[in-house]
């Protein structure tokens, strides 16, 4: 299965993930698409988050696309997730996961997203994601999928950030998931 790099992926992109992990291959060789999940999460009651590209050229790849630090979008993003998440039963254990993504500059978005998934992985894994990550460890890029806007959306339904489970069921999460 191949699926689209994704800011904070949807649950349903998990749950697509989820159901054999070894099997997926994250796409990187796509033309980036504005205005999905590639830089884009819905969190709590419906918050959009958006990360910033720089100019992004006509059929771009995915893998290339750069992030602008013209505003101060990690503030931002870390205030929304602590205003929609703070009151969660699992918030405390896991912001500290969180954090530094919105405190490390990132050049590329694809790094940047990959950084979280792995985090997000090894904490669905209940791991650590220091000893979770493996040395060199990097995604595939493959190139069959054209996730378009309008695909995205009805595959990945509501399209809610994955850490509304994570913050709500903690180590449960993926049993919920399943």
């Amino acid at each position: 299965m191949v699926l689209p790099i994704a800011y904070m992926a949807p649950k349903e992109w998990y749950k697509a993930y989820l159901i054999a992990p070894e099997e997926v291959e994250i796409e990187g060789l796509e033309s980036f698409e504005k205005q999905t999940c590639r830089n884009r999460a819905i969190i709590g009651k419906g918050i959009m988050l958006s990360v910033p590209v720089k100019k992004v050229e006509h059929k771009q790849l995915t893998r290339d696309i750069e992030i602008s630090y013209q505003s101060h979008w990690q503030h931002q993003h870390w205030i929304s997730l602590v205003s929609a998440y703070k009151n969660t039963p699992y918030f405390d254990y896991y912001e500290d996961f969180f954090k530094p993504f919105y405190e490390k500059e990132y050049r590329f978005l694809w790094d940047f997203n990959s950084d979280i998934h792995e985090t997000i992985m090894a904490l669905l894994n209940n791991l650590s994601p220091t000893l979770a990550k493996r040395e060199g460890e990097k995604f595939a890029y493959r190139c069959t999928a054209d996730w378009r806007g309008e695909e995205l959306n009805r595959f990945f339904g509501d399209g809610k950030s994955i850490l509304d489970e994570l913050f709500e069921f903690g180590p449960e999460t993926t049993d919920h998931l399943r």
